[in-house]
């Protein structure tokens, strides 16, 4: 499945338990000697919820959120249950999926962010972190689950991601890495581009459109609702008033199969 062009293998595991293990995965996810993807889902049965969420990087790495991946679970197990709401647990905590009419719109919890909750490796001002590197400078960062550096530049296009993303990633000041993102305001769109940890650039990020939308509305570059346009498309994300962020987008079914392991 895919959340515009942000792609996932998932697997149900629900009857038949397994694990796999980091060179599985990354095997599984190269797009050239296996099915390829940019995270790797493993659905499992869940004591707290309707379904739980296991979510690997193409590195084999395990996190704790995935925005377009959550859209597109929500998606199969709301066709699965016939509901009109369920829930979803993940290592991050537990989400939610409803249907809307420009896709599956998905809760994504409360934004963090302290300084200890992103996690940095200083205490330090989140909105405007003294960072800087070639390009981008003092970033605003927020945990979706998953740590977000968010920069707000004049033109998101013209920067290098590819080069400067993985440095970012990589840097001392962020202890579990980071997400590292690009964002230009015009009224109340952000234009946005996103280097994910683990998985390079993608064609949309679900937590880096929720991060950017919070970290612009701390900043008054935007209030609490806006259109997020990301290379794959466009996702509406608003930060509710109880601190959570609400996401809504498409979730599109690429195939189905099997794979031998």
């Amino acid at each position: 499945m895919h959340g515009l062009g942000n792609d996932f293998i998932i697997f149900d595991a629900r009857e038949d338990d397994f694990a796999l293990a980091d060179d599985e995965v990354r095997a599984l996810s190269n797009r050239r000697r296996g099915i390829g993807c940019d995270q790797l889902i493993i659905l499992r049965t869940s004591g707290k919820a309707d379904i739980f969420m296991e979510i690997r990087n193409a590195d084999g790495g395990r996190v704790g959120a995935c925005g377009n991946a959550t859209r597109c679970v929500g998606q199969l197990v709301l066709d699965e249950t016939g509901k009109d709401k369920i829930s979803i647990e993940t290592d991050a905590g537990l989400l939610s999926a409803e249907r809307a009419d420009a896709g599956i719109s998905v809760n994504m919890g409360p934004a963090r962010l302290l300084w200890n909750e992103i996690p940095l490796a200083r205490e330090t001002d989140t909105m405007k972190v003294d960072f800087a590197m070639g390009p981008l400078f003092s970033p605003t960062c927020v945990n979706m689950g998953n740590p977000h550096a968010v920069f707000f530049v004049e033109d998101a296009d013209a920067v290098d991601l590819a080069y400067w993303g993985p440095q970012v990633e990589k840097n001392a000041l962020f202890p579990e890495r980071v997400n590292a993102s690009v964002g230009t305001v015009k009224g109340d769109t952000i234009r946005l581009r996103v280097w994910e940890r683990g998985a390079g650039i993608t064609d949309a990020c679900g937590t880096a459109a929720c991060a950017s939308l919070v970290a612009a509305s701390r900043l008054g570059l935007v209030d609490r609702k806006a259109t997020v346009m990301l290379d794959g498309g466009p996702l509406e994300i608003e930060w509710l008033q109880d601190g959570t962020v609400q996401m809504t987008g498409a979730a599109t079914l690429a195939f189905k199969g099997e794979v031998a392991l």
